[in-house]
């Protein structure tokens, strides 16, 4: 985590940097980060010890290299996009494309700082495929597209036409709704990622302009128990 100081293969030292660049909400379930990279910027060197959440707000290629000298990985998000991640080595993250990229990083405590058996084992995770929805998973009702679907979080986006609003019926149990707006700064940020308890959720936007919204739901929380948090 932010300040540890690590050792790399050639026996240099490396200080490791927060998981985001900003950030946005930090709760008693989740912690949600700002990522933002110009092109051919680089987020330094970092670990992540909680699974978490990618929302593409701003998509671009990029480049993962492991401090332990693994090979590189090549990278592709699309704006609208979601990935769900285990915890991993640490790495260091580079935009390798021409245009800027940025996300909102939602850390999961429950499957890891807070369970006290130790990290959750989630598997490889998920990637969403731009222009294919997860298969066999309908879309609600309230407007609401499929993203990604796992068995421990499920990822939409809804967009809400100008002056208008959108009333979401969502399951009962924990959600994080985040704006997908790549030019959000400052106090506007700040308020654009809320979590929610479930249930009637009213999206409301008063801009000239359609506003779409990511929308996580946390389904871990209901069978942590049977997982011995």
């Amino acid at each position: 985590m932010f300040g540890d100081v690590v050792e790399t293969p050639d026996g240099s030292k490396v200080t490791l940097v927060d998981v985001g660049s900003t950030r946005l909400l930090d709760t008693d379930v989740v912690r949600v980060w700002d990522v933002a990279l110009e092109p051919g910027g680089r987020h330094p060197w970092h670990q992540h010890h909680n699974p978490y959440v990618v929302l593409s707000v701003a998509g671009s290629s990029g480049r993962m290299d492991w401090l332990d000298g693994a090979p590189s990985r090549q990278i592709s998000e699309y704006t609208g996009g979601a990935v769900f991640r285990p915890v991993s080595p640490v790495h260091c993250l580079t935009n390798t494309g021409g245009t800027r990229y940025r996300n909102r990083l939602v850390e999961l405590k429950d499957l890891g700082e807070n369970r006290p058996g130790g990290v959750l084992d989630v598997g490889a995770g998920a990637r969403s495929v731009e222009g294919e929805p997860p298969v066999g998973v309908p879309a609600p009702a309230d407007g609401r597209v499929p993203v990604i679907a796992t068995d421990h979080v499920r990822v939409w986006t809804v967009t809400v036409p100008a002056r208008s609003a959108a009333d979401l019926v969502l399951d009962p149990v924990g959600h994080v709704v985040a704006e997908l707006d790549a030019t959000l700064e400052g106090d506007d940020l700040a308020a654009s990622v809320t979590e929610h308890d479930g249930g009637p959720r009213r999206l409301t936007n008063d801009a000239d302009h359609d506003r779409t919204w990511f929308v996580v739901a946390l389904d871990y929380l209901t069978h942590r128990t049977r997982e011995d948090r």
